[in-house]
């Protein structure tokens, strides 16, 4: 009956040492686990900001151009509108088509004919 007893006392204490091992197994993959997220997460953390930062100064600088590009379109159509450009640039039949065009621009155009017979009528 001893040897019973101490035979079943050995696998229980196998057994326990046993789970005690698996136990701790879990716990130290579960730890490594956890390392490996926070690095990760520390990673991706760094990675947004430093791209927060690229963005911020992409910003700054498209303001930068936003503002030279009116600057630009002002001094374009400074340009535009001395006599010299409209005289000289264009020539003599050009302006004179500007110049129909402009007066044209608020008169109603009238037809030049009447449509054929055969026409089919607008909808």
């Amino acid at each position: 009956m001893k040897a019973r007893v101490f035979a079943g006392l050995i696998a229980l204490v196998a057994a326990l040492a046993f789970s005690a091992g698996w136990l701790t197994r879990g716990w130290f993959e579960d730890a490594q686990r956890l390392t490996e997220e926070r690095a990760a997460r520390l990673v991706a953390d760094a990675a947004t900001a430093r791209e927060a930062d690229i963005a911020g100064i992409v910003e700054e600088r498209l303001a930068e151009l936003d503002a030279n590009e009116r600057v630009i379109d002002r001094g374009i159509i400074r340009e535009i509108q001395q006599p010299i450009y409209r005289n000289v640039c264009l020539g003599d039949n050009a302006v004179r088509l500007l110049n129909d065009a402009a007066g044209r621009a608020h008169t109603p155009a009238e037809p030049a004919a009447a449509l054929p017979a055969g026409a089919p009528a607008a909808d």
